[in-house]
């Protein structure tokens, strides 16, 4: 299983040009709620547009908020809503992320993506992936040990033998001939393959084709483990193709077809936790060690003076913490109950995207699993240089 930290998709971390549109809204997974999901979207819209014409012209910023607009007429978009929704638009980007979790509604255009409601989803080490396959299906699923759904997977990936295989799926007989000198080494023979053979070449070039379109369009580019949801002998020979590095060295051996999500999201997570349970513990671990040579603390006020300088080279949080206050980046003063409830923000968050910034790691862990009890621990590249 992969060992990297997962991360808010990189590309929304980078520079881009002005304006940059960031939307977020609470959506519906069933009817009649979700149908009222479009018009709410909408009113975003028009609030983006709103506050984009008070800091840039029309000609700019239309072509920004007609790519929004045209998600209003996916009807298929919207009947597979979960709890949240992202959208993000730039002249270079147009991103969208469909959440398992809800986010308060919200619109900013600025400079730069407004990406703080994402990082207690993004940045939680407990996510994965699930790949459900049989010789006739393909299914995918996305989320967390509390957290699971299943997902659209991308148009690339195929989710039949015949979308994979077209009319090249093996035909029932398949003639073998060898032909050589009558009376010589060789010898003349006719046969068919069996039927069992010719579905193994059908499975291995569907297989084939399912990990080389998970790899590229799931796996790398969210960084998630991957664990298989298949029969023993589709595991054996899925593991004996695959090229795909994230994906777990375990699965769970039986039909996908045969247990509910929520059952397959326990069996996953069983998989998983082992592993997951010794990288918290290594990294605990390590933070101990480094906190006694005075390359670690908890003191938020100690870490955000280290992050805005470059020397946090990882972070936890706590997923079920807040600090409520101002944090100056510049010089990483931290001014806690200034009066002004309007202007204050979630200091915790504001470290994270900090960190994240300057090229460290953020892990968000449960409340049980963290090493200190302030909500934050921080692990520093070198020592604060003597003043």
């Amino acid at each position: 299983m992969n060992s990297e930290s997962i991360h808010i998709p990189a590309e929304l971390l980078q520079e881009q040009p002005f304006p940059c549109i960031s939307l977020y809204m609470p959506t519906n997974r069933s009817y009649p709620e979700r149908a009222q999901d479009p018009l709410r979207f909408k009113n975003l819209v028009t609030r983006a547009k709103e506050q984009g014409l008070a800091l840039t012209g029309k000609r700019q910023l239309q072509p920004l908020l007609d790519r929004m607009i045209q998600l209003l007429d996916d009807s298929s978009f919207w009947n597979h809503a979960l709890d949240g929704l992202a959208v993000f638009v730039s002249e270079n980007m147009f991103k969208v992320l469909v959440l398992h979790q809800p986010v308060v509604e919200q619109v900013h255009v600025s400079g730069m993506f407004y990406v703080k409601p994402l990082l207690r989803i993004f940045q939680t080490d407990d996510r994965f992936q699930v790949l459900a396959l049989t010789r006739t299906d393909v299914r995918l699923y996305e989320g967390s040990r509390y957290l699971f759904d299943e997902i659209e997977p991308a148009p690339e990936v195929p989710k039949t033998m015949t979308d994979a295989l077209g009319t090249e799926i093996t035909p029932p007989h398949q003639t073998i001939a060898s032909f050589g000198s009558v009376g010589g080494e060789g010898s003349m023979r006719h046969g068919h393959s069996s039927r069992r053979d010719e579905e193994e070449i059908d499975n291995e070039r569907f297989f084939r084709a399912v990990d080389r379109a998970i790899t590229e369009h799931h796996s790398r580019p969210s960084g998630l483990p991957l664990v298989l949801a298949a029969l023993p002998e589709h595991q054996s020979l899925f593991r004996s193709i695959s090229h795909n590095p994230f994906l777990s060295s375990e699965g769970v051996g039986i039909d996908p077809r045969k247990i509910e999500p929520g059952d397959l999201r326990d069996r996953a997570w069983a998989v998983l936790e082992p592993a997951w349970r010794q990288r918290v513990e290594e990294t605990i671990a390590q933070y101990e060690q480094l906190r006694s040579k005075a390359l670690a603390d908890d003191d938020p006020f100690v870490i955000s003076k280290a992050a805005v300088s470059g020397r946090v080279s990882k972070l936890l949080l706590d997923n079920d913490r807040q600090l409520s206050g101002i944090l100056d980046r510049s010089s990483g003063a931290i001014v806690i109950g200034n009066g002004s409830p309007a202007a204050e923000q979630d200091v915790l968050d504001e470290l994270a995207l900090i960190v994240l910034d300057t090229g460290g790691e953020v892990i968000v862990l449960p409340s049980d699993w963290m090493p200190s009890q302030t909500g934050v621990a921080a692990l520093f590249r070198y020592l604060e240089p003597a003043s």
